[in-house]
């Protein structure tokens, strides 16, 4: 270091001789410069030789040790460790180890610090922990501190554990992750096959997930006919997430178009211990098959990731499931002293149309039962208001109306909706101790996990379809069946759904349709319940008006619209798809400072995905979201982003399913 400030001080000298010979030469061509040249010359001097004597006082100052004698032994130049001293722009000096380990002899004195450590943060490296930095294939953690003098000079210390971090690296790297992978409907899918057709269809699985898995260090195992359990590194963990698990595409082309095969995946990733990981793979696996499965569900400590769920769920044609908890459902009605039924905020005609069902139920078991809903904020009102006019006054009634009457052997059935914040009042949900979920929407985060009874199914079109299933399934007489009107309420809330049949319907959808037909339900009076005002029709209009197209989606975001209006939301963005080139539409609107979003869909474009990048959920092709204390504007500036990235995605899978297909 020394020889380095002699090699400076040499510099500095003829530089200033040079200098003193171009002044010399200006002066002999203009004599009058001869004062002002001088004066500048021993100005010059005289700076250049204070900043000098400033610096080496600067750095004797600090190499002091706490004797204040500069040869002392806690003096840095005696340190073991690297060090440095920065001026936060610049290196001026480095102590021996400093050269030799960290600069392999190099000089690198005056030379600015980002030049020599690219990406060095001063203030990173004043942390507690440090600053990770890299260098000629070794590796250091850089701590720093300011100096107390002063001149604000940094002091940085070079910790070298390439060999730590190495065996760090390769411990997360070697970590478990478990999987475990579910045939969805499998039964449904070999019960019309053959002997020699199963056999062929279960090889073609067998020989997908073998190679999949045998790309890794894992091992996979057949547990069940229609279930394998895996288990991976985290490093080859790492490869299915960037590849965005092609195996669930390649699992689509198993049959050739004549049987349709998709996989749910759960993955546990990040647990302590490999028991842990494999608990986090069944709640993953759980929250796919909630989602409609066709897709992975990966839970690690930062919670769930979920890729694929691009299909349509699979329907179940097997009504065991149905039977099973009608019978559970009413043993537990009647073991109740009362029972509250709720739907979601700004309930609909499905969640209005599901909880007369329960109702009904309730009435069947000779219960007490009232329906949980506020009616000014409804969606349902023309519904509401013809079952009020029918004689139901006391079955509707307003959350505060019925919190002093709860009890521990209340019994609470919640429909349309399986989380927490979207229930009608929370207060209600909080006060029973006995749930009851009942629901058809793709699982999200967070849903309600206490229920004694949980009765979700996500290729179901509705609650309502759910519900007129259920009713089948409890005995009843003829004074106690299903009136007319209850029939068209349930028969409402599947047309709601399936747009008027038309969307996400399966032949149990037509079945449980055809069964309220035969209760008394009148289309044309169903029809009836969707008629509006001209005001909710001119402003369904002018959101129509209003809207812009972004990568084939419609989106309209604005204020203005009155909270009675609320219904024709929904009614704009079914509206929208009728447009040529429309996929996906999404309507939002600021009323009472919080942005409500609906988002429509014919099914290419999966619209419960991008809801759930702001905070929302719901169906392949019919979601929603609420932004609370935002502006519309803002919500367009999210809705635009969390449409990017989908169409990101899909890029990327499409790239990905190519590189395979040219690999192969």
């Amino acid at each position: 270091m020394k020889k380095v400030l002699q090699n400076v001080d040499i510099l500095l000298v003829v530089l200033l001789c040079i200098t003193v010979l171009l002044a010399i030469s200006v002066v002999l061509v203009m004599p009058v410069m001869l004062v002002p040249v001088l004066l500048i010359m021993v100005l010059v001097g005289i700076g250049i030789w204070l900043n000098t004597r400033r610096i080496r006082k600067i750095i004797a100052k600090i190499l002091r040790g706490p004797d204040g004698e500069a040869t002392g032994q806690y003096g840095l130049m005696s340190l073991a460790i690297p060090v440095a001293i920065l001026t936060g722009k610049n290196v001026i000096w480095y102590n021996d180890s400093f050269r030799q380990q960290v600069l392999a002899e190099e000089d690198i004195c005056l030379q600015p610090i980002n030049k020599v450590f690219p990406g060095i943060d001063l203030q990173k490296c004043s942390s507690p922990t440090g600053q990770d930095i890299e260098r000629a294939g070794k590796r250091y953690t850089v701590f720093g501190n300011l100096s107390k003098t002063k001149e604000g000079l940094y002091i940085a210390y070079f910790v070298e554990n390439t060999q730590l971090k190495q065996k760090a690296n390769e411990y997360e790297a070697s970590r478990p992750s478990y999987m475990i992978i579910e045939i969805d409907t499998y039964d449904e899918i070999v019960r019309e096959l053959k002997e020699s057709e199963r056999a062929v269809l279960v090889g073609e699985i067998n020989r997908l997930l073998e190679g999949f898995i045998g790309r890794t260090s894992g091992f996979l195992s057949r547990v069940t006919a229609s279930r394998y359990i895996a288990v991976v590194e985290e490093r080859h963990m790492r490869e299915m997430v960037d590849a965005r698990f092609d195996v669930l595409d390649k699992a689509r082309q198993i049959g050739n178009g004549k049987i349709t095969v998709t996989l749910s995946i759960g993955v546990g990733r990040g647990g302590k211990t490999l028991r842990e990981c494999q608990k986090m793979a069944a709640q993953a696996l759980d929250m796919s098959l909630g989602r409609g499965g066709d897709q992975v569900a990966v839970r690690s400590s930062d919670g769930f990731t979920f890729f694929g769920g691009i299909s349509r769920s699979v329907e179940k044609r097997s009504k065991v499931r149905s039977r099973i908890v009608a019978t559970a459902l009413t043993d537990l009605i009647n073991q109740s002293d009362s029972v509250l039924i709720m739907g979601h905020k700004a309930s609909d005609l499905d969640a209005v149309g599901a909880a007369i069902g329960a109702l009904r139920i309730c009435r069947i078991c000779k219960k007490p039962a009232a329906i949980v809903i506020k009616k000014k904020e409804s969606l349902a009102e023309n519904l509401i208001d013809e079952m009020l006019h029918a004689g139901y006054q006391e079955d509707f009634l307003l959350p505060e109306q019925v919190l002093d009457s709860i009890t521990p052997q209340t019994l609470l059935i919640i429909v349309d909706t399986h989380l927490p914040y979207l229930l009608e009042s929370k207060e209600v949900y909080q006060a029973c101790k006995n749930v009851v979920l009942i629901d058809h929407h793709r699982k999200c985060v967070g849903f309600i996990d206490n229920a004694v009874i949980t009765y979700h199914e996500p290729y179901a079109s509705s609650t309502c379809e759910l519900m007129s299933e259920l009713l089948q399934y409890v005995p009843t007489d003829d004074r106690d069946k299903l009136t007319p009107l209850e029939a068209q309420a349930l028969l409402a809330g599947i047309t709601l759904d399936t747009r008027t049949f038309a969307l996400h319907t399966g032949v149990r959808t037509f079945e449980a349709a055809a069964y309220l037909r035969r209760m008394g339900a009148e289309t044309q009076e169903v029809k009836k319940l969707f008629s509006s005002s001209f005001a909710a029709y001119e402003w369904k209009s002018r959101l129509v008006t209003e809207a812009g197209l972004y990568l084939g989606c419609a989106v309209v975001a604005t204020s203005g619209l009155p909270s009675e209006m609320a219904v024709v939301v929904p009614q704009a963005a079914n509206d929208l798809l009728g447009i040529e080139g429309v996929q996906a539409s999404f309507v939002a609107v600021e009323m009472n400072g919080h942005v409500n979003i609906s988002a429509r869909s014919l099914g290419e474009v999966n619209v419960q995905v991008i809801m759930e990048q702001l905070g929302g959920g719901g169906h392949l092709t019919m979601a929603g979201a609420q932004l609370r204390n935002d502006t519309a504007e803002h919500a367009r500036e999210l809705i635009l982003a969390a449409i990017s990235q989908y169409r990101d995605n899909e890029q990327k899978e499409r790239a990905n399913a190519q590189k395979e297909k040219e690999e192969e």
